[in-house]
């Protein structure tokens, strides 16, 4: 596991540039932070997004606005608002998101959601 000592700091998100990221339908607009072994961001999916992929990362995914589904390959959906989270080691499910109105969420992922070996 790859990680560094992350010292005491604020994040000005106003100051985060943006990306664009094309769904299947829709867009996704990214602010990344990156440090060694994390990834914190802020995400957030248009009007219409599907994701343009499933997903097997882990995640830790928290509702600041709106709402969204993440479907599961299995057919499992889980609806969520602002408000609530969803926590998932890499590995575990392939998922992806779905938004008919749009979202805004807060993204968090890196080692510390490597599967423990058994």
């Amino acid at each position: 596991m790859s990680r560094e000592n992350i010292p005491f700091q604020t994040i000005d998100w106003t100051l985060i540039p943006k990306t664009e990221h094309q769904g299947e339908t829709g867009n996704a607009y990214w602010q990344t932070l990156q440090f060694k072994g994390l990834r914190i961001r802020i995400v957030e999916y248009s009007k219409g997004y599907l994701a343009d992929h499933w997903c097997q990362k882990g995640h830790i995914v928290h509702c600041l606005e709106g709402e969204f589904s993440s479907e599961n390959r299995d057919g499992s959906v889980f609806h969520l608002k602002q408000g609530m989270t969803y926590v998932v080691s890499d590995d575990l499910s392939a998922h992806r998101s779905i938004s008919e109105t749009g979202v805004k969420l807060m993204i968090i992922d890196g080692d510390f959601l490597q599967p423990v070996p058994e």
